[in-house]
């Protein structure tokens, strides 16, 4: 098996096919980078869909470019119902604001398509338990994101 992606746009207009197809090689790039294979659902929402989530989820009343909630939490004991070659490897679901997007690709100067490939790598890297809590979980993390954008061409104009 390897990387399966759903891409849910309730954000319109809707980002393109060509771009979906950008985001898809990030993400069979990133499990590749980190030998996983699985499923990841990406959801493209407005500001304030992801502000709902944020304040819900995470207590923090405020909107956010990127949030990611992990279908296999690190320690946590799972159930075994059926065999786990029956069941897909449901890595979780990142979810986006495009409008957050936009302003960030504006505000650090390179294109849509590199912050948004950004956040889906960044987002996925979270889904498999990396974090930028201290100074050196973000240097790690931070340089799995920028191999694997290189990877895919996504790189700082």
């Amino acid at each position: 098996m390897r990387m399966e992606a759903e891409f849910i746009q309730e954000y319109t207009p809707e980002l393109s096919a060509e771009l979906l197809k950008i985001l898809e090689a990030v993400l069979e790039e990133a499990a590749k980078t980190e030998n996983v294979t699985g499923e990841v659902t990406v959801t493209f929402v407005d500001d304030e869909r992801i502000h709902e989530l944020n304040r819900e989820y995470r207590g923090i009343d405020r909107p956010t470019d990127v949030l990611s909630f992990a279908m296999n939490e690190q320690g946590e004991e799972e159930l075994e119902i059926i065999s786990e070659e029956d069941m897909p490897n449901m890595l979780g679901d990142i979810v986006i604001s495009v409008p957050r997007a936009r302003e960030q690709a504006e505000e650090y100067g390179h294109s849509f398509e590199r912050e948004i490939g950004f956040l889906v790598a960044h987002g996925f890297l979270h889904l498999l338990g990396y974090d930028h809590e201290t100074e050196a979980e973000e240097k790690e993390m931070f340089s799995r994101q920028e191999e694997i954008l290189n990877r895919v061409q996504l790189v700082r104009e």
